[in-house]
């Protein structure tokens, strides 16, 4: 951070995402991310016959272009005018978080505990074999719809609990995900850095699978987003346990210690660290088997001495994330006035 303004660029950011979230009606430069994957995956299949290399290759490149593109963009911000720059880095920067947005996917999943199904619901349980001809609590189901739109894992079987325990790893894993690595790397790198790390981790969402289909082409993929996510994943303990700590000193010590004592059972080598501590600090257990693409994954549980989370879990993971996500930006600005003359 080489003087004030690049605080107040993310401190405008970050209200920004916390006021608006993503509004629906504004382009999202993920979306563009996404159709880039899904344009040029069969492109490089077609011309590189080495399934690694190719994903090699594929990968790479879409995150260097998306570097050079969003430096480009800065850069003639600038040029046209200091202020066109500013609003251009500040709009960049909002677009990687997504803290706001994150909390409003999962509260929308509680809600629908409650208020049960509708037409487009319906229409979603009606595709899906294993419930179609069954029986079951409209809210449940609805609440299966809204947690199919934020995890990847297959939410066909997933009972209450399941839906729960979803909603409140998703929200711990998004925590470093989409906010803690994209303002780490705005700090590191700058505006460019950020945005190409959204492309890390879009394309590990889309390719990084250890299905037939991706095991060797998305390797690339899902190795460069776990090297990628490595420092803030660890960083993140820290970060959860004081804002655990700030609504109890219990809780923040068991965030800690639950995170350093079954954070690297996760079969991920980063996701198992927030969601530790999310586990700690709510006192709940997360993990276990899931189905994924149809098949059974095997996971080890995290929090084991504590018992399964319920729905008021769900509001309470959304408190800490966004009590983290503030964490980060006092504790960025006091690392701006330590360094600053």
């Amino acid at each position: 951070m080489s003087d004030n303004s690049t605080l107040y660029i993310l401190l405008a950011a970050y209200i920004l995402d916390i006021v608006l979230g993503d509004p629906r009606w504004l382009p999202h430069p993920v979306i563009l991310m996404g159709k880039a994957i899904s344009f040029f995956e069969p492109v490089f299949r077609r011309f590189i016959k080495l399934e690694f290399v190719a994903g090699l290759l594929f990968a790479l490149i879409l995150i260097f272009a998306t570097w050079a593109a969003s430096f480009w963009i800065v850069k003639i911000a600038w040029l046209f005018h200091p202020f066109a720059g500013i609003a251009a880095e500040v709009v960049l920067i909002f677009f990687c978080l997504s803290a706001r947005t994150l909390e409003r996917a999962a509260s929308e999943v509680k809600e629908a505990f409650e208020k049960g199904s509708s037409d487009e619901i319906n229409s979603f349980r009606n595709n899906i074999d294993a419930i179609k001809n069954c029986k079951i609590d409209n809210g449940l189901e609805a609440a299966r719809f809204k947690v199919s739109m934020i995890v990847g894992r297959d939410v066909k079987y997933l009972n209450e609990t399941g839906v729960v325990k979803a909603t409140v790893e998703t929200v711990a894993e998004n925590f470093v995900d989409g906010f803690l690595s994209p303002l780490f790397f705005a700090l590191v790198g700058g505006v460019p850095a950020a945005v190409a790390y959204k492309m890390v981790n879009t394309l590990d969402s889309m390719v990084g699978y250890r299905n037939e289909r991706y095991i060797l082409f998305g390797r690339a993929s899902a190795r460069i987003d776990d090297v990628a996510n490595f420092i803030p994943a660890r960083l993140s303990v820290l970060i959860i346990s004081i804002a655990a700590a700030i609504i109890s000193l219990k809780r923040g010590k068991l965030a800690f210690i639950t995170a350093i004592k079954e954070g690297r059972e996760h079969k991920s080598p980063n996701s198992g660290y927030p969601e530790a501590a999310f586990a700690g600090a709510l006192e709940v257990k997360l993990g276990g088997p899931n189905y994924y693409h149809g098949q059974l994954v095997e996971k080890p549980h995290i929090g084991k001495k504590f018992g399964d989370p319920g729905r008021e879990n769900i509001r309470m993971a959304c408190e800490l994330m966004l009590l983290s996500s503030l964490v980060v930006m006092v504790l960025i600005i006091i690392f701006a006035l330590v360094i600053t003359p």
